[in-house]
């Protein structure tokens, strides 16, 4: 003991006591050349670090307090005569940075916002939302993720009883035009009529309604998919080309670009026309650099009169101007264009949107001449207003727009409903303080145009916009009044806060709103969410952004789209695609979770969670593919124990395995340790390479070996057999109203043959407590739990037994050769040929990480007490259901499996366990067509 006490000796380096022999410290002999050369990069190291000054600190700022001076920051004279010269060098280093004054001049803010828009694209609307949200970059764009404000409830009151609004101008747009048999016969080759809608629909090629469907790879149905996308055909105008939109979220644009580039021929560049975007010019930029030189812009100096100012950036600051946009196929004259930020949309949610738009947006007025000949304001319009067809159009399209101030809700118009508009300028409408828009009853109670209205919806004659024609698009970007000029002329009126009437001088504005039902699966809160969508040209964000927030309206970010989208239970794009490429892109939680001291982080590996960060679906099909394989039928196993079922090659958890009885809830005994295995080799899978590294675990996780179920007519087929059970006969009774076969086994063994690696998309209701979180596990009952639940109504669910780490004594033999390796040089451990032994496994041993599964996974079904049946995608609590809920995906043979083996009275029910936790709980999976 007191042997041990002399060694520890007096500190780090000091001298040492107790008895050590020499030769365990000092090596026998050296190579001098050797040594020396390690010495002399040592001594160079060391010059260096003396050399390099190793704070930010100022010259002065390193004097003892007591010699330091005021005077010293400005007045090199004032150090000592020792620092006069490095204080010259740091003042020469120093950029000559203009004052906060003349950095915030109009001129000098507009080129600063335009070269900061260069990396990625700035919205209409981003200075709005800089000051007032959380601002991140995604997607190449650089975006309003949520309020800075608390309005997580406020926002949920908009979309239920109000409007939110939602700026969605960085969603991509791509335009085809051509032939519209050519397009129809190219375009039926990425998407099939087994999913829903398609191009070739005839409510929707009429240009009457929006369409939205799936892309997939061309003839790749169902795999290799594209992702999820919204289409609005240009309404027949008697020539033989059609036009046609495809709206898509940015991250899959470049996917989808490659794709229709493809199968189109589009490879040679369209000379006609090729977007620019408004950008300074060479001479406007010296201009620039002369007056942030020179003296201030006042009213009587020459030089600021003449100086031009700085054109501010529209629409794609990124876009190279000498880049085509545009691209013409030779052989069938199509053309494909990407019209990205050259329209702008807005996204109005909730029950009143429509009353916002009427009292927001006034149908222009007609007018047959030009307000000022030298200029092109209105030109398009005073040509148009000559054609009587065309003002007969805009008088019907502005009635049928005021009818929309009769409706209760958006959602009783037919979905999808596209209606063309041309409206005046919005700014020229503003009240004298912010209301909050109310809808008038009364007006249109006993309106018999209202109920023909939502019977038979829009007129196809009325869904034509001027805002398909580009020529008209620039225009009216271009010959847009300015801010300065509208408030001018406000100061002008004789009574200060009245009407401003513009006249024919008035800008007219081609709009196209477009209706979004909200929800429409399932049967509770049918149409929720449904609201309208406006798109305009470029350049009028700002002008029609702010009419809107004086009505009013809540503004929401990516968050809010996400809740929106949560209480719809639908998936969100991309995060909610996993068989498209840009929904394998997954954001880690590693970080986060490193952030937390180590003694502080969850140790996973004891709680049995694999993949706490990332949703092994390739391995969770190819899992359950394997099961069904080695059963060859399905026997009735509730657990993954190796006395009821068998998996490939071995039971459903090893043989060997040690499972322990979990502790009675009644009785309230500790829980003991379930051993996994009693052999490492056990665990590992023959198919998944084994690897520490996280970035290849994904690449091999996000492999395309899986696709996501998404045949209508399959899926309400379980829809039907997932339908919870009240009576004796209910589901036989709902199935036959359905349509739907019962479920036996010459039903579903085709469904598993066609589909064996398959999953789909679910939602889950809590029963009693809980908040389901990202990643939680969702998990096959046992009948013990089953009968459980029957007897005990308010049992939450059983627990999962704790888990041995047997990656614990690795990490501790990783520790104690660093140790070993801080005491001993590294020039001695050279000499020792032992020393390549602790290197190999050192190597071995060194990406481990305390409380992760750092080794190939194992069968992901079978790995806990409970068989796991898919993950979740999404959970918090609903504040619409008032009960936690969450969304995610499930293997199709697992769900069938479940199905089969339940109880008719407890069909669909399943276990939830987040990653974290040992607890489970009882929720009820469903599936909504």
């Amino acid at each position: 003991k007191g042997q041990n006490r002399g060694e520890r000796g007096r500190g780090r380096g000091g001298w040492q006591g107790g008895r050590q022999s020499v030769s365990e410290e000092m090596p026998k002999y050296i190579t001098v050349s050797t040594f020396a050369q390690a010495r002399a990069a040592e001594i160079k190291a060391m010059l260096k670090a003396v050399a390099q000054k190793s704070s930010n600190s100022l010259v002065f700022q390193t004097l003892p307090r007591h010699m330091r001076r005021r005077a010293m920051s400005h007045n090199i004279k004032r150090l000592p005569r020792r620092l006069q010269e490095i204080a010259r060098k740091e003042k020469k280093e120093q950029s000559k940075t203009k004052c906060r004054k003349a950095r915030r001049r109009h001129i000098n803010l507009v080129a600063e916002f335009n070269c900061r828009q260069r990396k990625n694209i700035w919205l209409e609307t981003h200075i709005w939302h800089a000051k007032r949200f959380h601002m991140v970059k995604k997607w190449g764009y650089c975006l309003g993720d949520s309020p800075t404000e608390k309005s997580y409830r406020a926002c949920y009151r908009a979309m239920t009883k109000h409007c939110l609004l939602q700026d969605l101008s960085y969603y991509c747009c791509l335009e085809l035009t051509g032939k519209e048999n050519e397009l129809r016969k190219q375009l039926a080759r990425l998407c099939s009529t087994d999913t829903g809608l398609t191009f070739e629909e005839a409510s929707c090629l009429s240009g009457r309604f929006e369409g939205s469907l799936n892309l997939y790879r061309v003839d790749s149905y169902p795999e290799d998919m594209l992702g999820p996308v919204t289409f609005i055909w240009k309404p027949r105008d008697g020539s033989e080309n059609r036009q046609l939109w495809i709206w898509m979220h940015p991250a899959l644009k470049q996917d989808i670009l490659r794709e229709l580039k493809a199968i189109f021929q589009c490879s040679e560049p369209e000379e006609t026309y090729i977007p620019k975007p408004v950008t300074t010019s060479i001479q406007e930029e010296k201009q620039m650099d002369v007056l942030s030189l020179g003296k201030k812009r006042k009213k009587e100096d020459k030089e600021g009169e003449k100086a031009v100012p700085v054109k501010k950036i529209i629409g794609d600051g990124t876009r190279d101007p000498f880049q085509s946009y545009s691209w013409i196929s030779q052989a069938t004259g199509i053309v494909l264009s990407d019209r990205t930020m050259e329209v702008l949309r807005y996204r109005l949610i909730g029950p009143l949107s429509h009353s916002v738009l009427t009292e927001t947006l006034k149908a222009a007025s007609l007018q047959t001449e030009m307000a000022d000949p030298e200029t092109e304001l209105n030109n398009w319009w005073v040509e148009n207003c000559k054609d009587s067809e065309k003002v007969s159009l805009h008088q019907r399209q502005s009635a049928i727009f005021e009818l929309l101030e009769g409706l209760s809700s958006p959602s009783e118009m037919l979905p999808g409903t596209i209606l063309g508009l041309t409206v005046g300028d919005p700014r020229v409408n503003l009240p004298k303080k912010k209301i909050k828009t109310m809808p008038d009853f009364e007006k249109y109670q006993d309106n018999a145009k209202v109920r023909q209205l939502y019977l038979k919806g829009v007129p196809v004659d009325c869904a034509h916009s001027f805002i398909w024609d580009r020529d008209i698009c620039k225009n009216v970007t271009e010959n847009k009044i300015s801010e300065q000029d509208l408030n001018q002329m406000r100061a002008q009126l004789l009574v200060p806060g009245s009407h401003l009437d513009l006249g024919p001088r008035e800008s007219k504005i081609p709009i196209l709103l477009v209706q979004q039902p909200g929800k429409v699966a399932g049967e509770d809160r049918p149409g929720w969410g449904s609201g309208w969508d406006i798109c305009l040209p470029k350049g009028w964000g700002m002008a029609f952004w702010i009419p809107f927030i004086y009505r009013g309206v809540q503004v929401g970010g990516l968050q809010e789209a996400l809740k929106h989208s949560e209480y719809q239970r639908t998936p969100h794009t991309p995060n909610d695609f996993p068989d498209c490429q840009a929904g394998n892109k997954y954001s880690y939680l590693l970080d986060l979770s490193f952030r937390r001291p180590p003694a502080k982080r969850v140790n996973y590996v004891k709680l049995g969670t694999l993949s706490p960060f990332v949703c092994p679906w390739g391995q969770l099909t190819k899992n359950w593919e394997g099961r069904t394989k080695a059963s060859g039928e399905f026997v009735h196993p509730s657990s993954p124990h190796h006395e009821h079922c068998a998996t490939e090659g071995h039971s459903f958890c090893d043989p060997k395995a040690e499972v322990v009885k979990e502790a009675s809830p009644e009785t309230g005994e500790v829980e003991e340790t379930m051993e996994i295995t009693s052999s490492e080799g056990v665990l590992k899978t023959k198919d998944v390479t084994g690897t520490q590294d996280f970035g290849e675990r994904e690449e091999t996780m996000t492999r395309s070996d899986f696709i996501v179920l998404r045949s209508e007519k399959l899926l309400m087929q379980l829809s039907a057999w997932c339908y919870p059970t009240a009576g004796k006969d209910r589901r036989i009774r709902l199935i036959s109203r359905l349509g739907q076969k019962e479920m036996t086994e010459d039903v579903f063994m085709p469904i598993l043959k066609s589909y064996p690696r398959a999953l789909v998309w679910v939602n889950l209701s809590l029963l009693r407590k809980g908040n389901p979180e990202l990643h939680a596990m969702i998990c096959i009952p046992t009948e013990d739990d089953l009968l459980h639940l029957g007897k005990d109504r308010l049992f939450c669910g059983p627990q999962e037994p704790k888990h041995r780490d047997i990656f614990k004594h690795k990490i501790q033999k990783l520790k104690e050769e660093k140790k070993k390796k801080k005491k001993h040089n590294i020039k001695a451990l050279e000499s020792d040929p032992t020393s390549g032994l602790d290197k190999e496994t050192t190597a071995e041993h060194e990406d481990l990480i305390l409380g992760l599964w750092s080794d190939s996974l194992p069968d992901v079904t079978s790995h806990c007490s409970r068989t796991l049946l898919g993950y979740v995608t999404r959970g918090d609590f609903s504040l619409a259901a008032g009960c936690g809920e969450a969304l995610g995906f499930v293997s199709v043979t697992g769900l069938i499996y479940m199905l089969h083996n339940q109880p008719a009275d407890k069909k669909g029910l399943v276990l939830l366990r987040t990653p974290a936790s040992l607890q489970y709980r009882f929720a009820r999976l469903n599936i909504e067509v």
